[in-house]
């Protein structure tokens, strides 16, 4: 018995897809298939599967800083050069034109956009633009308690220290207060990528709506 999936919109790269084609279509190192945009999401309700590197499950583990934006996707037991692998391989199945990425940690949420298909890399390089090239604003700093405040504060001077802006050679002087809070800062320690996943709950508690692309980026020190 084939299961048949008809994509209802406009798009003329859109084909019908049977089981039996799933596998060979479908396939994370081919760019066939279709894109769908949120609109297509909306109407047709597809299932999306994650990118295994993304969800952190795959032999090729992630590994991502957002306050430095070094990536790897190395094996264990590989070569010691770094490198992304699966970088050009989408992120979900069916491919999407757009992800919406929030986060227990912060309070942003992040759209990833790409009309020809959201790739791993491009998950990647736009969170690391987003929360290091926006600051936090001053109503937002202000909604934190002091506790909170101070923390973003030293967290900052730290990490002014990891991305390029402390002096070479080895020497660092004593920390001071960055003219800038950047989002990553308000992350405190938890800046280390560790997956991907759906919890259509917490989208709609936080978004007040659920949709098969709103994907929650789980954080970790």
């Amino acid at each position: 018995m084939f299961c048949i999936l008809e994509l209802l919109c406009s798009s003329p790269s859109l084909r019908i897809f049977t089981r039996a084609e799933h596998s060979f279509c479908f396939n994370w190192t081919l760019s066939d298939g279709p894109i769908l945009s949120q609109t297509d999401l909306y109407l047709l309700q597809t299932d999306l599967e994650l990118n295994p590197i993304l969800e952190g499950k795959a032999e090729n583990q992630l590994q991502f800083h957002l306050v430095t934006g070094f990536t790897t996707s190395v094996a264990r037991g590989g070569p010691s050069e770094a490198s992304l692998i699966g970088k050009d391989e989408p992120a979900t199945l069916p491919r999407v034109n757009q992800l919406i990425i929030i986060s227990r940690q912060s309070p942003w949420c992040t759209i990833v956009k790409k009309d020809t298909g959201v790739t791993i890399g491009d998950v990647c390089s736009t969170i690391y633009k987003e929360y290091t090239e926006n600051d936090i604003t001053d109503p937002e700093f202000h909604s934190l308690n002091s506790r909170s405040q101070e923390q973003i504060r030293r967290m900052a001077a730290h990490n002014a220290s990891q991305s390029g802006q402390a002096p070479q050679w080895g020497y660092y002087p004593p920390q001071s207060q960055p003219e800038r809070l950047r989002r990553v800062d308000w992350l405190r320690d938890k800046v280390y990528f560790e997956g991907l996943s759906k919890d259509p709950s917490y989208a709609k508690q936080r978004l007040g709506f659920q949709a098969p692309n709103i994907l929650v980026m789980e954080l970790t020190s």
